[in-house]
């Protein structure tokens, strides 16, 4: 729960899934290419989906124990992460089985691909490049400030996949009634993201000192870090 306590944001059509799309991810060293399908779930379209938000939620507990991208720490039951997670829009991003040379480049094109069809016969662990969510930053009168929590696997590292989850955003957030996006906590040591946000037009609004007090990379022992806040218009 927040600072403003839970947030819900109402809307006439929250039951409403805004269609599938597809992004474009260039690995950062190869320079290869990837389509990335963007499927919008709620909480109940989710659980159709077998083994799916066990997945999901098994991920985010490995990025809660690594301890350098997200605040929360110690235990968190899967009732719990579903309702942290799935508290308004959630959006998961599926990889292509593969791109032949000469393909169009459409991005942000609809697919009329379902998920399923998506993954084909591969687990979610195999066939699932990134998700995240959408949901107020602020209570009330500021609900219109929209806040997404993104999560790509550290196998997936490297391949552009937040990058084109980062482009998906920037589409369904609008077409959810936000008129902008404020990111709280950008721990500066995450450059890749930092770099993600700067090149999509996200402006940073404000440093924290101090702000995270995460886990070293690759050695023992904590350290506190700095943290931006980005801020991107939508208007």
């Amino acid at each position: 729960m927040s600072a403003y306590g839970t947030m819900k944001r109402s809307r006439s059509d929250a039951t409403q899934t805004l269609a599938s799309t597809v992004w474009m991810a260039q690995a950062s060293k190869t320079g290869d290419l990837e389509d990335v399908f963007v499927y919008h779930l709620k909480i109940d379209s989710a659980r159709a989906l077998d083994g799916l938000l066990e997945y999901l939620y098994s991920t985010f507990s490995q990025v809660m124990e690594e301890g350098r991208t997200y605040p929360q720490e110690g235990d968190m039951d899967q009732v719990t992460f579903e309702s942290y997670f799935f508290a308004e829009d959630v959006f998961v991003g599926i990889k292509s089985v593969g791109r032949k040379e000469g393909d169009d480049i459409m991005e942000g094109r609809e697919s009329p691909i379902g998920i399923l069809d998506a993954k084909g016969t591969r687990t979610w662990e195999e066939s699932i490049a990134g998700f995240y969510y959408i949901k107020p930053n602020y209570p009330g009168r500021s609900s219109h400030i929209c806040n997404g929590g993104f999560v790509v696997p550290s196998k997936n590292g490297g391949r552009g996949y937040g990058k084109a989850l980062g482009k998906s955003y920037l589409n369904y957030a609008p077409k959810l009634g936000y008129k902008g996006s404020v990111f709280n906590l950008v721990y500066v040591n995450n450059v890749a993201s930092v770099r993600i946000w700067e090149s999509l037009g996200f402006t940073k609004a404000g440093r924290i000192p101090a702000a995270g007090r995460l886990r070293k990379r690759g050695e023992d022992g904590e350290e506190y870090v700095d943290a931006w806040v980005f801020h991107k218009s939508f208007v």
